[in-house]
């Protein structure tokens, strides 16, 4: 089955991340890289995602008429900061690779695992 984990944090986390030095950011990429290195059998692609404040999203209202606004869509205090497709065999082989997620503090504390639509 695949899968996308989404990697979460709170804004007190993201405030966390960003107050940490140039170098213990770089070194917590490093790890996140390591983890990705590590697990390579079952992750097909990773991504990790700029601040919430370079988002623009594209809304379609009534008379479908598309809105262009600064910022997520998703509102609240939580934020996405990266994403990974996994393959697996299923949702208990997806966890155990998420328990594995060391990368957490500060950063993204929150590993989500959505179920993919396969067609």
């Amino acid at each position: 089955m695949k899968y996308v984990l989404l990697f979460c944090a709170a804004s007190q986390d993201l405030e966390a991340w960003q107050a940490l030095s140039d170098e213990a950011r770089a070194y917590k990429r490093a790890q996140a890289s390591q983890w990705i290195a590590e697990h390579s059998a079952q992750i097909r692609k990773s991504y990790g995602l700029h601040l919430p404040h370079t988002v623009t999203s594209v809304h379609f209202g009534a008379g479908s008429q598309p809105l262009v606004t600064d910022g997520p869509f998703l509102e609240g205090t939580e934020v996405i900061g990266g994403l990974a497709e996994i393959e697996v065999a299923d949702l208990d082989e997806a966890l155990q690779l998420a328990k594995t997620w060391s990368v957490h503090t500060p950063g993204h504390p929150v590993v989500e695992i959505w179920p993919m639509v396969e067609e």
